[in-house]
């Protein structure tokens, strides 16, 4: 039993996520150009895991990130406190006319043939300007930390966020804690002042301090500059043995690393998805069922997985039963509107078994 992984056993907070707090504009199905009304979410990678863990894993969990003393940023901060998560923020003043802002992203959700469209407005972010210095690790980590996780997504944004997640990840570290980062690499982000050459040199920086990654064949290949298969819109995307295959090349550069897990995803139309999941953990393979989605919203379903993945570390479950209760959870996450978890963890725990969608009375 158990992962091998040497978590601590307890801590003030289980996990701790350092990402940029963002909100999204959704107007569900139909597109931007002819929309008159949208929901808000709130959401950010790192967040997202931290939320689903606190939320549906019944589990403690901190995010650390820049807020804004504006109404946006009201607003999201009364969601973070309704996820039951700790939030250690360094605030910034907004000047009532360009910000600092709480990056926006807008995103439709499609529909069948339409395929979602998501685009940003991180114009003068808050979370940009994070710079290693602004937050105190001892009295974050105080009483003990289990777990502490960022991504590539915070990373990209500016010159200064990757030298903040090396700091909190070297505290961390010291502090006891495992260390996760999902790769999330975003081309538009690197390309706005690094490029590729910056993002395979500041994400391997990272990665030097990282014992759990997360990632798939892309982002492997683009965030750790690891040679793969070229990936065509036309191979099979639940065809774990690419991936599994670029393993060794990664643990051969990053020999700390002691699991790699990406979600399986083959896109039929917008709505109907077929999802598998897959870890190597400490040399072995893990895979999870594959089963039919048929999707709400997509957006967060990754994060999902990760959350379920990490709940399952955390609680000393088996690598194959931890990388099944992440993928069960990240499919659960596509039917819901939003970013972040409406599961609870019966519904996680049944899935994972093999549960159906019949009504339960």
């Amino acid at each position: 039993m158990g992962n091998d992984l040497n978590i601590r056993a307890e801590g003030a907070l289980d996990l701790v996520s350092l990402g940029a707090l963002v909100h999204r504009i959704d107007p569900g199905i139909v597109p931007f150009r002819k929309a008159t009304k949208a929901h808000i979410h709130v959401s950010g990678g790192e967040f997202n895991v931290a939320a689903n863990l606190s939320d549906c894993f019944a589990m403690k969990a901190g995010v650390v990130s820049a807020m804004v003393d504006y109404p946006i940023g009201d607003l999201i901060a009364e969601r973070v406190r309704a996820a039951g998560v700790k939030p250690f923020y360094k605030h910034f003043t907004h000047n009532g006319v360009n910000g600092p802002n709480m990056a926006t992203v807008y995103s439709d959700r499609g529909q069948g043939v339409r395929p979602p469209v998501v685009f940003y407005n991180r114009s003068h972010e808050a979370a940009a300007k994070l710079a290693p210095g602004d937050f105190d690790w001892g009295s974050v980590f105080a009483g003990g930390v289990r777990w502490f996780h960022s991504g590539g997504i915070f990373a990209a944004l500016s010159e200064t966020t990757g030298e903040l997640i090396i700091e909190a990840m070297k505290a961390a570290k010291q502090a006891g804690a495992i260390v996760s980062f999902d790769l999330n690499f975003r081309e538009k982000l690197w390309n706005i002042w690094g490029g590729a050459e910056k993002a395979v040199e500041v994400i391997g920086r990272i990665v030097e301090n990282v014992d759990v990654l997360v990632g798939n064949e892309e982002d492997l290949q683009k965030g750790l500059g690891v040679s793969g298969p070229e990936v065509t819109s036309r191979s099979n995307k639940l065809d774990a043995s690419a991936f599994v295959g670029m393993i060794e090349s990664v643990v051969r550069k990053q020999p700390q690393v002691k699991v790699v897990a990406t979600t399986l995803r083959e896109v039929h139309s917008t709505n109907r998805h077929t999802w598998s999941a897959v870890a190597w953990v400490n040399g072995k393979t893990y895979s999870a069922p594959t089963c039919e989605l048929d999707v709400l919203d997509r957006v967060g379903g990754g994060d999902g997985f990760a959350a379920g993945l990490f709940y399952g570390l955390l609680s000393g479950e088996t690598p194959e039963e931890a990388v099944k209760l992440g993928w069960a959870h990240g499919a659960l996450v596509t039917t819901f509107p939003g970013d972040t978890t409406m599961a609870s963890l019966d519904q996680v725990r049944a899935f994972a078994k093999g549960g159906s969608a019949r009504i339960q009375r």
